[in-house]
């Protein structure tokens, strides 16, 4: 790893972002071929947030912030701060001062495969965070990283540019030359599903509904009346 901060990245169409973050991880990552989803452990901070926006994309140390800092000037309004670390790490690496400094310059939240302090005044502020720890462990800024270049991000390879999205089911990446494509499926699946989410309501069984009932059958199902007919 060359120790460098790429100041111009492509960024993903920016038409594809609404979608993405108004249908959510789990249908976007449905659409996706189920691919591109965070390991279960990145949670959010509090609960409700939601969002989508192209990855600025950061290398850190473990238990090192200093590339976070670098990171911030990068930075542009809709953009979301991606950090992953050489080794594993849950050090508070995140807090309230960075934050304040991100949404300043527009940024609408940050993954983090660390650990987050300040959550509270985090919370109160509107700021998101998903990461894979709440700690209050500082860090330290003494080795450098990198930023903007590709990283691996709580086991997803993350490109600069690709487009995170994120909320109460976890994280998924978008590669940015697949974010159109990857919105037009999320939302006819959507599509499909507010149908099915109609007959569901109307009393149908889903068992009926996908035709489940002749393969139950072929597994070797049976009904019976009473528990002494097993």
């Amino acid at each position: 790893m060359k120790p460098v901060a790429v100041r111009n990245i492509q960024r993903a169409d920016s038409n594809a972002l609404g979608v993405l973050e108004a249908l959510g991880v789990s249908t976007v990552h449905e659409a996706l071929g189920r691919s591109g989803l965070m390991k279960p452990y990145m949670r959010p901070i509090y609960a409700g947030a939601q969002i989508a926006g192209p990855a600025v994309t950061v290398l850190a140390q473990p238990g090192d912030n200093w590339m976070i800092h670098v990171a911030v000037e990068l930075c542009q309004k809709g953009d979301v701060l991606v950090v992953g670390c050489t080794s594993d790490s849950t050090d508070g690496m995140f807090g309230e001062l960075l934050a304040t400094a991100l949404h300043a310059r527009g940024v609408i939240g940050l993954i983090l495969d660390a650990g987050c302090r300040d959550v509270k005044p985090l919370t109160e502020m509107g700021f998101p965070v998903w990461s894979k720890a709440i700690s209050a462990k500082g860090t330290v800024k003494a080795t450098l990283g990198a930023v903007n270049i590709p990283v691996v991000c709580a086991g997803v390879n993350v490109e600069p540019g690709d487009v995170v999205v994120a909320d109460d089911d976890g994280v998924v990446i978008v590669p940015k030359k697949l974010a159109v494509e990857t919105a037009a499926k999320a939302q006819k699946r959507q599509d499909d599903e507010d149908g099915k989410r109609k007959q569901l309501a109307s009393g149908q069984l889903s068992l009926d509904m996908y035709k489940m009932r002749e393969g139950l059958e072929k597994a070797g199902l049976r009904y019976v009346d009473k528990p002494e007919d097993v």
